[in-house]
Parts: C-alpha cells; structure tokens; sequence
C-alpha cells in the first residue's frame, strides 16, 4: 500500500522540518560546549592566580602546605608502613602504661 501524493508531501515536510530543528540544537549544543569551555578556563586560571597566592603567602609565614599533587596522592592510595604502625602501637601502649 503506497502513500497518496498528499500523505508524501505531509512527510517530507515533517521530514524537512525535524531535520532544520536537529540542526538547531546541534549549533545550541556547540555553543553551550563552548561557553562551558570558556568558563573552565576561566575558572582554571582563576584557581592558579588563588593558588599562587595562597603559596606565597604560607612561605612568607614559614607553613608548610599541601599541594594539589601531594592531596591527590593522599587519597588515590593511602598506605600505611607496617612498621610505622607497629611503631604507633608500641608508643600507645607505653603511654597507657605509665598513666
């Protein structure tokens, strides 16, 4: 059973008309994508000026402070020494010895 001309003009239309809409939303999408990116590196050079602060300011103060790197590692693979922990375990148990 074949489309009358009338039902084929009504499809290609909505065809037509789907088809201009994707378009649309693809060039919305991109734009978003892009005002996305833009803010990261907005955000990303914000956060370097605050970090470079931050930095210069715990030096002068003579602190030591924990960088980006150090706190990833930190928590990506904490491990502990078992001798650092048979060492914590003896200095424990002889403080609550001579309590």
């Amino acid at each position: 059973m074949g489309l009358t001309k009338k039902q084929e003009d009504l499809y290609r239309q909505t065809m037509e008309e789907a088809k201009a809409q994707l378009d649309t939303i693809d060039e919305e999408m991109e734009k978003e994508i892009q005002k996305a990116r833009e803010k990261l590196e907005k955000l990303k050079e914000s956060k370097e000026s605050f970090r470079q602060l931050y930095e210069g300011a715990a030096r002068l103060l003579g602190e030591k402070i924990e960088t980006d790197d150090e706190s990833e590692q930190e928590t990506e693979s904490p491990s502990v020494n078992p001798k650092e922990n048979d060492e914590e375990k003896k200095e424990d148990s002889s403080d609550e010895s001579s309590s």
